[in-house]
């Protein structure tokens, strides 16, 4: 059988099938169409080892002597007893090539009675997305244990990259070398999770923003998961993610089939930003990217609207006059969607409460959110509301009518002795893997949705899920895939509704729930120097069209730091721009600045969302120096970039000293000037402690692309905690 050998945008998949299985010769650099015979690859067999060649698989497994994880781990169940047909040995049976970039490969084993059919697909833009699906061939159930997804990298990755973090500290990065043995991270979280590795890289030595090659994954998946790199002692290393199944969650009948989440993969050789860019190009190439399905490829560019969020305007202070004069204001900035978040629902005066009863609370609103919403919506901006519909207060109608739809470890209700999972922020988990519960849901969301005039959903989800039972079996998986459903039918329903993912803020950052979500909501910070962190990381895989990133208080609620107006919107500008603040209360030269900022938003949307992600590579970790580049060489007196250069804390240096502007194209003349804050504006004087600025501060600067990328402008001297906007246009 000859071998598949998938090519795009720089990258190469080639798969040998001369062992009988589906062996992965290599995932890396583009090999160009014509391949020698692999034979010439054929590796030695050493003393006291198999007296055979191990391949690295798409399915590593025992009964080829992989000593490492293997793919499957699962057994068959025979008259009740479980333990049988416990190692399988697949061999491909069919391998199906129809369509460009795409492959199917089949492997089964007769013995064992199960099959794996892998499907491959290597995107325009060089992202690499596979799955397996496992189907339960023979005459008895088979309990799946784990089906992992996994790739080899090439033996020059030393250094392993992937984020951690904690609620208001999400996406934090950490490195390791590579050594014998296994990393696993693994999340248990019962959703994506704080500490979830949005990405996981494995690099050559010192890799960074924009050198060196990198192979990097991300498993779209919303439930409890692992990820990991395993290093045989021959030295190959495999990297890879599979659900994390509990106990017993997935049995398969005769026939049956259970299909893992899919594994995003993407090689770059010019460091990070090239991985980012494999991953925004196929985000941006869906059809059905941001845009309700309503109006998705009628209006390809539309904008994405400048949001005021009331969370930390008002609290749970629903007050209609309080919230009009809000409205007022934010209109008067140029907001262009209000959301309405929690507190609007019978009983919701605090977090204690509410949950579940989706209903308008008739004391607050004896005419309904209908007064509200036309103020919105007069004023020219979209209305949106807070929903949390996968969570319930014990103190609620709907769990005093109905206790067994609470999830828990019991098979029988509370109310009938059956024990609960601890609270978590004063609420548990509604069972959605019930179908009268997830009926419920579904007609109460869809009735708010049906009879008011909304046009976004902010759908939050506030607890980790440990013990997530249905009828007294682990239920994790089956509860992700109603989530899944509810959303997806929801979508189907209401067309024209926007949905944002948040999950008490980065809780739930996948490729999985973005398939179902216009945004996410990268964290519940909004001190601009934590949000500095979590969205450079956020954005190393999510396009900032889709991260909700907003100007907070002057005082930090979660940190208490205080802030310059100037860093806090330079800091929420690269991302889906908006405001979580009582903007009422701005006045004044501050109130022009912000009305200027939003301006500054509006004009630079386009290109913010739709360019090239850049990050120089800086030695010294006080400065950064991030922006956003044109896709293709923008036209003359159009802008070609921006960039945000910070100054995260003071510096070991007297002065920054001079710093490359990458992304710019190389033949082209550009002019350089900062933009944000300018002489005039009210964060002027904070923002600089030079006493001398460098020249192209005051007077701009004029140069080739080649020039500022190599040797690049002396950077302005920033106080700690503060940033400048600078504008590259084409000439």
């Amino acid at each position: 059988m000859d071998p598949l050998h998938l090519r795009s945008a720089g990258t190469s998949l080639l798969i040998s099938f001369d062992s009988g299985e589906a062996e992965v010769i290599h995932w890396g650099a583009d090999l160009g169409a014509a391949l020698p015979g692999l034979a010439i690859l054929t590796t030695p067999v050493g003393n006291s080892s198999v007296d055979a060649r191990v391949p690295a698989a798409l399915l590593p497994q025992a009964s080829s002597s992989w000593r490492g994880r293997p793919a499957l781990r699962g057994n068959r169940i025979t008259d009740g007893a479980p333990g049988l047909d416990f190692s399988s040995r697949l061999r491909v049976t069919s391998v199906d090539t129809a369509g460009a970039g795409r492959a199917t490969i089949v492997q089964a084993d007769a013995d064992t009675g199960v099959s794996v059919a892998t499907s491959l697909t290597l995107h325009a833009g060089g992202l690499l997305e596979l799955r397996h699906t496992l189907t339960n061939n023979g005459t008895t159930p088979f309990q799946v244990d784990e089906l992992a997804t996994v790739l080899p990298v090439a033996p020059d990755a030393a250094e392993l990259l992937d984020l951690t973090g904690r609620w208001c500290r999400e996406r934090q990065p950490q490195r390791r070398p590579i050594q014998q043995g296994t990393w696993v991270r693994s999340g248990r979280h019962g959703r994506t999770g704080h500490d979830s590795s949005l990405l996981f890289a494995a690099g050559t030595k010192s890799f960074g923003n924009r050198h060196g090659k990198v192979w990097a994954t991300h498993l779209a998946w919303s439930g409890n998961h692992e990820q990991f790199a395993d290093t045989i002692g021959d030295g190959r290393t495999m990297i890879g993610g599979s659900e994390l199944l509990g106990s017993a969650e997935v049995i398969l009948a005769p026939g049956g089939s259970y299909s893992t989440p899919a594994l995003f993969a993407a090689y770059s050789d010019r460091g990070l930003d090239g991985i980012t860019e494999a991953f925004y190009s196929w985000f941006r190439s869906r059809p059905h990217h941001i845009l309700p399905a309503a109006t998705a490829g009628t209006a390809a560019a539309k904008p994405r609207p400048v949001v005021l969020n009331t969370w930390e305007a008002v609290y749970f202070n629903h007050d209609l006059g309080t919230l009009i004069e809000l409205a007022d204001s934010a209109a008067d900035l140029g907001v262009e969607r209000f959301v309405l978040d929690d507190g609007w629902f019978r009983g919701r005066r605090d977090d204690h409460a509410g949950l579940g009863d989706w209903y308008v609370d008739e004391t607050l609103w004896p005419d309904g959110l209908t007064p509200l919403i036309d103020a919105v919506t007069s004023r020219g901006m979209e209305f949106g509301l807070w929903v949390e519909p996968e969570m319930v207060n014990l103190d609620s109608d709907v769990a005093r009518a109905h206790p067994d739809w609470i999830s828990g470890p019991s098979a029988v209700a509370h109310k009938d002795g059956g024990r609960l999972p601890l609270e978590w922020r004063n609420q548990h988990v509604i069972d959605l893997v019930n179908p009268e519960a997830w009926q419920y849901v579904f007609d109460r969301i869809s009735a708010l949705l049906g009879e008011n005039n909304i046009s976004y959903l902010k759908w939050d989800q506030n607890r980790d899920i440990v013990e997530q039972g249905h009828a007294g079996r682990a239920s994790v998986h089956e509860q992700t895939l109603a989530a899944y459903r509810l959303f997806d039918e929801l979508r189907k329903a209401h067309p024209g509704v926007e949905i944002e993912s948040c999950s008490s803020g980065g809780g739930r950052v996948d490729l999985g729930i973005l398939e179902r979500t216009g945004r996410v909501w990268a964290s519940d910070c909004n001190d601009a120097l934590e949000r500095q962190a979590i969205q450079r990381w956020t954005g190393a895989v999510v396009p900032p069209e889709l991260v909700g990133s907003h100007i907070g208080p002057t005082t930090s609620h979660t940190t208490a730091r205080t802030h310059d107006l100037s860093f806090r919107a330079i800091t929420a500008f690269f991302g889906h721009f908006g405001m979580e603040w009582d903007v009422r209360g701005v006045q004044g030269a501050e109130r022009e600045e912000l009305r200027r900022v939003v301006g500054l938003y509006k004009e630079h949307r386009g290109l913010i969302h739709s360019g090239r992600p850049v990050h120089a590579d800086i030695t010294d970790e006080a400065y950064q120096l991030h922006g956003v580049a044109a896709a293709e060489p923008a036209a003359d007196g159009t802008t070609a970039a921006l960039f945000a250069f910070v100054c995260a804390r003071t510096s070991g240096a007297e002065q920054p000293g001079r710093m490359g502007l990458p992304g710019l194209h190389p033949d082209r003349t550009y002019r350089v000037e900062p933009i944000f804050p300018a002489p005039g504006d009210a964060d002027y004087g904070h923002t600089f402690t030079q006493v001398q600025p460098p020249a192209w501060l005051t007077d701009g600067a004029t140069a080739s692309g080649q020039f500022l990328g190599e040797v690049g402008l002396p950077m302005p001297m920033l106080n700690p905690e503060h940033a400048v906007l600078i504008k590259v246009t084409a000439l």
